[in-house]
């Protein structure tokens, strides 16, 4: 459930009418919350709320994306919500675990809010174990896409100009049968279900994924970002570079650099 924190206006209501909702897959090595990062961070964008669930292990920390001593005690909860009304953008920030047997659950919540707050379109940002990869998946790049039939039919053959892949099926029964195929996205987490979901309830909604392994994941996180920058133009570029996302002050604690002063 979208919980509004009164900030940010007229947007921090539950009407996000024609927004695009930008979120992340907790998947292996962080790629999507850590692309989703770069995201909130380098458009400043205002949080509006948050979105209470039971579904998520309970977790608060500082505010990751300080700027200042000020805003550095700000609390920052497990899953919130950021918003950038200019580019009909709102982006929901997952940090913490799933707790065992909610993700369908959380799905289903997540997806009636959708609905109910008139978003028109959600954007998974995920991530897929590389070693498992089948033959046809280890040729090209490692990035991919997937779209719904209702934003396969909106957008037409975008994905195409863009030269971009699509996520390939695999065989159900490798060597056994090889013609029946299906969808495999392993270390995904929520990515296959939402997904499928999706598309049973007419949902428009993409999933933007790269093949990586659990690790130093930011230049990950740099590459999925860029590939949805080549879709979504969230910042104006020729050539995207790794120099042009902020990356949030949270970073200097992704190794153990010890803990902040203001925690305490």
């Amino acid at each position: 459930m979208f919980v509004p924190c009164g900030r940010g206006g007229g947007s921090a209501g539950s009407d996000f009418k024609g927004f695009t909702l930008l979120m992340p897959a907790v998947s292996v090595g962080n790629v999507g919350q850590l692309a989703i990062d770069l995201v909130i961070s380098t458009l400043d964008m205002t949080k509006v709320g948050y979105f209470y669930t039971d579904c998520l292990v309970p977790m608060v920390g500082n505010n990751p994306y300080a700027t200042a001593e000020e805003n550095s005690m700000e609390l920052s909860i497990n899953a919130e919500v950021y918003s950038l009304p200019s580019k009909k953008l709102v982006v929901l920030q997952i940090r913490s675990p799933f707790i065992k047997n909610k993700y369908r659950p959380f799905c289903q919540t997540l997806l009636s809010w959708v609905k109910s707050s008139k978003c028109a379109r959600i954007v998974l940002l995920s991530s897929s174990h590389a070693y498992q990869r089948d033959d046809e998946q280890l040729l090209g790049t490692p990035l991919r896409y997937l779209l719904t039939p209702d934003l396969e039919k909106a957008i037409g053959g975008l994905m195409q100009e863009l030269s971009w892949k699509e996520m390939e099926k695999i065989a159900a029964y490798p060597g056994i049968n090889d013609t029946e195929k299906v969808l495999h996205i392993p270390g995904g987490g929520i990515t296959k279900l939402l997904f499928t979901e999706s598309c049973s309830k007419g949902i428009q909604m993409a999933v933007l994924l790269k093949f990586c392994s659990e690790g130093d994941n930011i230049p990950d996180a740099f590459a999925l970002v860029n590939y949805l920058n080549e879709w979504l133009q969230l910042i104006k570029s020729e050539v995207n570079t790794s120099s042009q996302w902020k990356i949030p002050s949270s970073w200097r604690l992704l190794f153990g650099n010890g803990l902040p002063p203001a925690l305490f």
